[in-house]
């Protein structure tokens, strides 16, 4: 059933609801795996040069090399992992230019998506993206990082959702994905739950006022933001 748009005089447009072609699903083993090796990799626990063996990581997690494999070919997108033909992969440490290309492309891309939101969020996509707030709001509160970390993913993907622009919130979550582990790493921060969840209420009051440029700016502060607060943590480790 194709996607009905109805233009408003306004210029905006509005849409039925549908599953966001950018929605996360069931964390795979590959990701869970991702997630524990880039945690073990930004808190020094697997120093630069340190080797990642498929046969040995299986092993220690009691799985198979092909979630590794996957887990370890994300890793390489994001910087953390260099593979070496012939020579097996190993530890590495992103560079500035790289981590700096990275946050800037994820800033862009989630303004843009924040902006369409702001014009093209249907009543019902505007409800669910207050809720996902207000269940941040909460859990920012409990000092729990990796459970904030988790709705935030559902946040964001909702942003994206309400773009209504299936081409840009993909790339927006592709980059995501490269990005994830400097952004999960950061909510580690002393205070660092409250002032995001103070970030994303900027751009939850410009979407609900359909205030597109609003929206894309208090996006693309709170992704440079995002930046600012991963480097604090890198140092402080």
């Amino acid at each position: 059933m194709k996607r009905r748009i109805t233009p408003r005089r306004s210029g905006s447009v509005t849409a039925e609801p549908r599953r966001p072609a950018a929605a996360i699903g069931k964390t795979t083993r590959a990701e869970q795996l991702r997630r524990q090796l880039a945690d073990e990799i930004l808190r020094r626990g697997l120093p630069p040069g340190a080797s990642l063996d498929e046969t040995e990581i299986a092993t220690r997690f009691n799985v198979s090399r092909t979630p590794v494999r996957e887990a370890l070919r994300q890793l390489a997108a994001s910087g953390l992992v260099e593979s070496r033909p012939h020579r097996g992969a190993v530890v590495a440490q992103p560079s500035f230019e790289r981590l700096t290309g990275m946050f800037e492309a994820m800033a862009e891309l989630e303004a843009m998506c924040a902006g369409f939101a702001a014009e093209r969020m249907s009543p019902l996509e505007r409800r669910d993206l207050e809720a996902i707030h207000e269940e941040l709001r909460m859990l920012s509160h409990d000092g729990n990082p990796e459970r904030f970390h988790d709705v935030n993913e559902r946040f964001h993907n909702a942003i994206y959702a309400g773009s209504h622009n299936d081409y840009i919130a993909d790339l927006a979550l592709a980059t995501r994905v490269r990005v994830q582990p400097f952004r999960r790493a950061q909510f580690r921060n002393l205070g660092r739950l409250a002032t995001s969840h103070a970030e994303h209420d900027r751009v939850v009051v410009a979407i609900m006022r359909g205030d597109r440029a609003g929206a894309a700016l208090a996006m693309r502060r709170h992704i440079e933001l995002v930046r600012n607060e991963y480097e604090i943590y890198a140092v402080s480790i």
